[in-house]
Order: structure tokens, then sequence, then C-alpha cells
């Protein structure tokens, strides 16, 4: 979609015609003022803010931005061209940009957590020099600084307590599965009968679909005005199914993909994750296998990992799991077209679409 750019004297300029990523990178630098440069007035804060300003360009726009832009493009789903005015545009790029600060500050703590080296394709924050465990800090930083954007962009909204409690209740939810995922697959301990795929599916439930997909399009629907609990459920059971998929696909990308193109380098393996692949695999190994896999699974040498890796090819996890992602498709489909009774189904579909069949 494009939108017609008003310019500062009211006039509009008919060649300036951003399409809604164009506009959604625009609004970064803007935020990162708003964040930042309003309290440069007292100059005991200016090293504080610098630091702050870093942690947010280095940390936000960086991933794909799926979430962020699936505020604006569910809400032109949702209402009609008429109702889309600049002002609507606007805070929708800014809840937008909120979901992409949630997701940073999760991710700033995950790599400390999981001891990662590279994210999206640069160093992980942490362990840049002279960051370290002050990383911690930097990303309460960046939960913080949501709230004080929706906080200025939203407060006069009829929606505002709606954004404020399902941020809050995603975040608690989110650290539930992150919770559960550290307990599951404690460093240095590896125990293969904690894994199994009920659990691997109620970790990916809390950590990962809640706020990757349930949440940006519940956004755009209480910006729209649909607060009905009915629609809202059709919604979650839509999306949480889709955030599933989603995951699964990551921890493949995690074992198969090239980090060139995913932009980190895989450690599922080395960190004792319950992923989906070792998960399958152990519903689908011999015993010999099995004793290969406990030997060699959660341990950091690359032999070690080599050797898993070999096990999953020799299992045909690839051919299990492209076997899984058209299963899954073809599931996701029917489910959107009984459940999105009231709702446009295209909320829905384009989501499915970006995702499907995705190597990053």
């Amino acid at each position: 979609m494009c939108f017609d750019v008003i310019m500062s004297n009211g006039t509009h300029n008919k060649k300036a015609l951003l399409s809604d990523s164009q506009l959604f990178e625009a609004k970064f630098d803007e935020l990162v003022a708003e964040l930042i440069e309003r309290d440069l007035k007292d100059p005991g804060l200016v090293d504080a803010l610098n630091r702050h300003r870093e942690v947010l360009v280095y940390n936000v726009p960086g991933g794909k931005k799926n979430r962020g832009l699936s505020v604006i493009g569910s809400l032109r789903e949702l209402l009609p061209p008429s109702q889309l005015t600049q002002d609507v545009v606007q805070r929708a790029l800014v809840v937008g940009w909120c979901i992409e600060l949630l997701q940073a500050f999760f991710l700033v703590a995950d790599d400390i957590m999981d001891a990662s080296v590279t994210r999206r394709g640069q160093p992980c924050w942490f362990r840049k020099e002279g960051v370290g465990l002050d990383a911690i800090n930097d990303s309460f930083f960046l939960e913080s600084a949501l709230y004080r954007l929706l906080r200025k962009y939203c407060r006069d909204q009829p929606y505002y307590v709606h954004l404020l409690e399902i941020f809050t209740e995603t975040t608690f939810q989110t650290v539930l599965g992150q919770t559960l995922d550290l307990m599951t697959a404690p460093p240095g301990d590896v125990d293969l009968s904690r894994f199994s795929m009920e659990k691997y599916k109620t970790i990916v439930k809390y950590k990962t679909a809640y706020y990757s997909f349930y949440l940006p399009v519940a956004a755009a629907m209480y910006m729209a005005g649909i607060t009905n609990e009915v629609e809202h459920n059709h919604a979650k059971e839509i999306l949480l199914e889709m955030g599933e998929f989603f995951q699964i696909q990551d921890d493949f990308l995690d074992c198969f993909g090239d980090p060139a193109v995913t932009g980190k380098i895989g450690t599922d393996i080395q960190d004792n994750k319950c992923s989906w692949l070792v998960v399958k695999a152990l519903e689908v190994m011999s015993p010999e296998q099995r004793a290969v896999l406990e030997a060699c699974y959660g341990r950091k040498d690359d032999a070690s990992v080599e050797k898993v890796k070999a096990l999953y090819k020799s299992l045909q996890m690839q051919t299990l799991y492209h076997k899984y992602e058209e299963e899954s498709y073809q599931r996701l489909q029917k489910l959107i077209a009984r459940c999105a009774v009231t709702l446009p189904s295209t909320v829905f579909l384009n989501f499915a679409n970006k995702i499907y069949k995705r190597n990053k």
C-alpha cells in the first residue's frame, strides 16, 4: 500500500508516495529522537541518552520487521480507506515500532541467556566491546521505551488501556515460555527425557506465538474498535497455530539454514534446546541412534554438533520437515476458513504468505 504524504504546509506531495514499509522505516528516526532528545535538556543525562541511542539503533531496526508492519497491514484490512487518516496511520506505525522494541528487549536478553554469537548478521549486543552484561540494563531500556511511546501517541485514544493490557500480558506470556524453555534445557544438564512434543508446543505457544503473531493483529483490532472477546479468540486460535508453524520453521533454519541468509549462526544443538528437530527425531529414532544423540546433544565442540546433524540427515529430518510444512500450511488454510467468520481472511492469509517457505 502507498500513502500520500502531507507536507508541513498542508499541501499534498503527489510524487512522494511511500509504501507502508518506507513509512515504517522513516518513522524510526523520528521515534529515536522522541525517546532521546526530549530529555537532553538535563546535561547530566547526555552520556546515558547517547548510550540509549546506540542501543536503539543497534538492536531495533535490523530485523525483517514483519511484526511491526503487521499492525498497519492488518489495520488496512480492518478499516475502510476513509477512516485511515494520516493520524491513524502514524499511530499504527508507532504501535508497530513498539512491538519491534518489545522484540528487541526479548532478543537482547535471550542472547545473553543462550550465550549466542550473532544476531541479524552482526555480533549479539552483549558481545560488543564495552557492553557485556550491561546489556541487561539496556534490555530494560528497550522495554520501558515502548511504554513511553504508547503514552505519548495513544494516551488520548479509546484503545489505550487495551494496548497497555495486551503488551503487559504478552510480556508475561513470553516470560512464562522462556522460563519453561530454560527449565527444560538448563545449560550443562542434558536430559533428553525432558523433551516431548507436548512440552515443545507449550514453550512455542508462550515464548513465540503470542508476541509474534497474536499481538500485532490484536493491537490492530483494538485500534479498529474491535473489542469483542469472541472475535479475539477466533483470531488467537488462528495466530497461535501460525506461531507454532513459524517456530518450527525457525528450528529447522537454525540447523539447516544458511547463516549468510538467516543472519545468525544456529546454536540450538550446542544450547541443548528443546527444538522441533530433536523432539521429532526422538519420536522416530532407534535405541542405537538415541545413544548417539545423548552422547552428542548439548555439547559445544564442532565434532559433536556435526554428529547430531549427520544423525538428523540419516533420519531424513529435512524430508519430514517439508512434509510437516505443507501439511501445516493446508491446516492453516482450513482454520482460517473456519474461524475468520466476521474478520477479513486476508488479515491472516497475508501473514501466512509471508512465512510460508521462508528461508530466513
